[in-house]
């Protein structure tokens, strides 16, 4: 049993000052605020956060940060550059490109990934000899990196939706697909959860799946976390109107995929209806605020998502930035640009959000909060750094980044010591995995 004293530390009742826990087996076991450091613990200043969750990850995407941003256009020109990539992913490269994505997410602060993950075949469309090749490559990813994972495994069977149907897959696409939800669900059933991961699925989009087939993707997900694409662009919403009649939504409701165990995916472009059946399903949305400006996707309407009873979570998607503060922050900005208000969410909404909500929506109910019983994972934050130096401890997610995490703790074990990863340089680490990406990116 391992004991620790915090200045601060971030509770289920707030914010609390001199918290003393223990943590045993991985779970914390006494967690009691206002007490005194005794002589054997370990003093942790600044201030301690629950382990923070990135619900939404294409740890690929990472190769094209900084190559990508000034050459114009939209998410559609953007997704050219972002397939190209994927022409070099093989389980090798895979394995090596995501050990070094999620150290760099762990050195942020982020305890607990998920991964959104639809390349699952050879450049061909053929299966690997191992069909989960892509899959345990992801997985054992994160297991080096010291992170947990839920790879959310993703059913892909057309091209795209147009006013006129559903589109045949490309060149590109081939490999994203199983060719039907049966094939898929017995590729998937073929995995299982482990110590530090668990296995669950996703629909890519309404435009990737066919309305016949979204039931039948929700009966083999079976009580497994379901995350979907949802709205991203008016585009997908314009082609599901002329096609189907109907928005996107709606189409996930009729097909009963709407509920507690599924994620909608950045949800920006969301009718009035859309938000009442989000919200009266508890369905969670899962915002990517720096991912949605940095692809000109536009702002969702979060808060109205959470008062009509929606969950909120949130990711780094396509990692322009891995920095869970600025996924924070950008929550609330974002309501504040499109509302000319502050305040719109409290510091405590935006925690829940950053951490609880996040573990839950990837099916680790026992994670993200400091209380006894839970999953030990937690994450240390400087207060004397340039950044957050003055700031007041309830307030740090405003003035904190990434760069500013100090320990981050999984599972009881320390993964990040002094702003160090345990792996060594993240940065070597990346610098050699980018290296067979470079004359796609």
């Amino acid at each position: 049993m391992t004991a620790y004293w915090a200045e601060h530390a971030q509770l289920p009742t707030g914010l609390a000052a001199g918290v003393r826990f223990t943590v045993e087996d991985g779970r914390f076991r006494d967690v009691v605020k206002g007490q005194r450091p005794e002589p054997r613990d370990e003093r942790l200043a600044g201030v301690v956060l629950p382990g923070l969750a990135n619900a939404h990850s294409h740890a690929f995407h990472r190769a094209l940060r900084g190559r990508t941003h000034g050459n114009g256009g939209n998410f559609w020109t953007w997704r050219e550059q972002m397939y190209a990539v994927t022409r070099r992913l093989d389980p090798d490269t895979y394995l090596a490109l995501a050990r070094a994505v999620f150290a760099e997410m762990a050195l942020a602060g982020i305890t607990v990934v998920g991964e959104f993950h639809y390349v699952h075949h050879d450049v061909d469309g053929r299966p690997y000899a191992d069909p989960n090749a892509m899959g345990r490559a992801l997985v054992e990813a994160a297991r080096d990196a010291g992170i947990r994972i839920t790879l959310l495994d993703t059913c892909y069977l057309s091209g795209g939706l147009a006013g006129s149907g559903h589109l045949e897959l490309d060149d590109v696409q081939r490999r994203f697909s199983d060719g039907s939800v049966e094939a898929w669900g017995q590729r998937v059933s073929q995995l299982e959860d482990g110590p530090t991961s668990r296995i669950g699925t996703a629909v890519h989009s309404v435009r990737a799946v066919p309305r016949e087939s979204l039931p039948a993707v929700g009966a083999a997900a079976g009580d497994r976390p379901l995350h979907v694409h949802l709205s991203e662009q008016p585009g997908e919403n314009h082609a599901a109107q002329v096609f189907y009649g109907c928005t996107p939504t709606r189409l996930l409701d009729e097909a009963g995929l709407l509920g507690a165990r599924t994620t909608a995916v950045h949800a920006t472009h969301l009718t009035d209806d859309d938000v009442k059946l989000l919200g009266a399903s508890t369905t969670t949305a899962c915002f990517c605020p720096t991912t949605e400006r940095d692809l000109a996707d536009g702002i969702g309407p979060a808060r109205e998502l959470h008062d009509a009873g929606s969950p909120l979570s949130l990711g780094s998607d396509q990692h322009a930035v891995i920095d869970p503060f600025e996924e924070i922050r950008g929550l609330e900005m974002h309501e504040r640009l499109a509302s000319n208000e502050r305040g719109r969410f409290t510091t405590s909404e935006l925690l829940e959000a950053a951490t609880a909500a996040g573990y839950r929506c990837l099916g680790w109910d026992g994670g993200g909060t400091i209380a006894a019983g839970a999953l030990a994972d937690f994450v240390v934050v400087r207060s004397d750094t340039v950044n957050t130096i003055g700031s007041r401890a309830g307030q740090i997610v405003y003035s904190a980044n990434q760069s500013d995490v100090s320990r981050v703790v999984v599972g009881g074990d320390t993964v990040v010591r002094d702003g160090q990863h345990r792996l060594g340089s993240v940065a070597q680490l990346l610098r050699d995995a980018f290296e067979p990406f470079r004359e796609q990116a």
